[in-house]
C-alpha cells in the first residue's frame, strides 16, 4: 500500500541501477549516493561477506583460496540471489548513512528482455534487503530519462545502452517501446575478448581488472588518429613467469571486433524494424549512446559510418540510468505507468 503523501516527503526513496559491473544509488535528497563495483568478497571458511565494492574489487586476483570474490550479477540479471541481496542491504544502508530503520521505496533499472523469474528474483533480493516497495523498469527507457530524451512525446527517440553485462537498445515513443532488445554482450565480454585474444596472440594471462584497463586506456572501435600503446603485466603461459608487454591500439581494435560487431548488428536490426515515420525523428535527432561502453573511443564515429545517422554520446553516461531512474522518484504516476509488473 503506497504511503501517506506526509510520510513521502520524508521517504528515502531510492533509485538503483543494480549492474553487472557497477552499482549506482540514487537518493531523492542527496543525488548520486553510491558508486562501486557490483563485487563481494566472501570468506568460505565462515561465510562471512569480508568486503563489498570498491573494497572487494581492490581484491580482485590478490585473495587467498578461502577468500573468494563473488560478481553476484551475470548479464544483466541476478546469478547469486544470496550475496545480491546482502550486497544490496550494504548499498542501501551506505545510501542512508547506516541507517537501519529506514524501508525505503525502490525504483530498479533491468534489461528489456527479464524473464518472469529473472523479475522476481531482483523484486525478492530488493525486498528482503529492506524495501517497503520495489518497482522494476527497462534500462534503456531509464537511459533515455537521465539522457533529457523527450520520450513522452509522438516521436521516436532511439537509445543505446552498453553496460557491464548487457547492451539494451530500444526505440520508444509515447513512453513506451516500440522495439526493445536485450544483448548479453557488453563490457565484460569485451574485457574477455581482450583476455582471449592476448592468450592467443601473445601467450601472456592477464585478469580481469588489468583487461579493464587495458580497454579503458586504449581500446577504440575505429582507428585512432594517433597510436596508443600501453605497457601491461601478466604471466608467462609457456614459462610460467611474470613477463611485460606493450600493446597497441591496434591490437586491442582487434581483439575487440567481435562483440562490437555483435552491438553494431543490434542497432542495424533495431533501425530495419523501426516504423517508417519513427525512422524519420531518428533520422533528426539520431542514436544516443550510454553507459560504461559508450566510453570507447570512436564508437561514435564507427556507428556514424556504419548506419548515416547522427550519433549523440549522453553528457554522462555512466550514471544516465540512475539518473533517470531518480527523475521518477519525483513522479509517482509516471512511475506505475512504465513499471514491469
Amino acid at each position: 500500500m503506497p504511503f501517506p503523501a506526509f510520510f513521502r516527503f520524508f521517504s528515502d526513496d531510492l533509485a538503483i541501477d543494480l549492474g553487472t559491473a557497477n552499482t549506482l544509488v540514487f537518493s531523492r535528497n542527496g543525488g548520486i549516493v553510491v558508486r562501486e563495483p557490483s563485487v563481494v568478497v566472501i570468506n568460505k571458511l565462515t561465510n562471512k561477506i569480508e568486503a563489498v565494492g570498491n573494497e572487494a574489487k581492490e581484491m580482485l586476483g590478490r585473495t587467498p583460496g578461502n577468500i573468494e570474490p563473488v560478481r553476484p550479477m551475470k548479464d544483466g540479471v541476478i546469478a547469486d540471489f544470496e550475496i545480491t541481496e546482502k550486497m544490496l542491504n550494504h548499498f542501501i544502508k551506505k545510501a542512508h548513512g547506516g541507517k537501519r530503520w529506514v524501508r525505503p521505496r525502490i525504483v530498479i533499472g533491468v534489461p528489456s528482455q527479464i524473464t518472469p523469474v529473472e523479475k522476481r528474483a531482483v523484486r525478492d533480493s530488493a525486498e528482503q534487503a529492506g524495501a517497503s516497495e520495489v518497482y522494476l523498469v527497462e534500462q534503456a527507457m531509464m537511459a533515455a530519462i537521465g539522457a533529457g530524451l523527450p520520450i513522452t512525446e509522438p516521436s521516436g527517440n532511439m537509445i543505446v545502452d552498453i553496460g557491464g553485462g548487457t547492451t539494451d537498445v530500444a526505440v520508444i515513443s509515447l513512453a513506451g517501446a516500440v522495439f526493445s532488445r536485450s544483448l548479453k554482450i557488453a563490457g565484460n565480454e569485451l574485457d574477455e575478448a581482450i583476455i582471449t585474444f592476448l592468450k592467443k596472440e601473445h601467450n601472456l594471462l592477464i585478469g580481469e581488472r588489468t583487461a579493464e584497463q587495458v580497454k579503458v586506456e586504449v581500446g577504440s572501435a575505429d582507428k585512432l588518429d594517433e597510436e596508443l600503446t600501453l605497457e601491461i603485466k601478466g604471466r608467462d603461459l609457456i614459462k610460467g613467469v611474470p613477463r611485460t608487454l606493450t600493446v597497441t591500439d591496434a591490437e586491442v581494435r582487434e581483439a575487440l571486433a567481435g562483440p562490437i560487431r555483435a552491438i553494431i548488428d543490434v542497432i542495424r536490426q533495431a533501425l530495419e524494424r523501426t516504423p517508417p515515420e519513427l525512422s524519420a525523428d531518428i533520422m533528426d535527432k539520431g542514436i544516443v549512446l550510454t553507459g560504461g561502453g559508450a566510453l570507447i573511443r570512436n564508437l561514435d564515429k564507427r556507428l556514424r559510418d556504419e548506419t548515416g545517422l547522427p550519433v549523440i554520446r549522453a553528457d554522462d553516461p555512466l550514471s544516465t540510468v540512475v539518473l533517470g531512474t531518480g527523475q521518477l522518484l519525483q513522479d509517482m504516476d509516471f512511475l506505475r505507468k512504465v513499471s514491469l509488473h
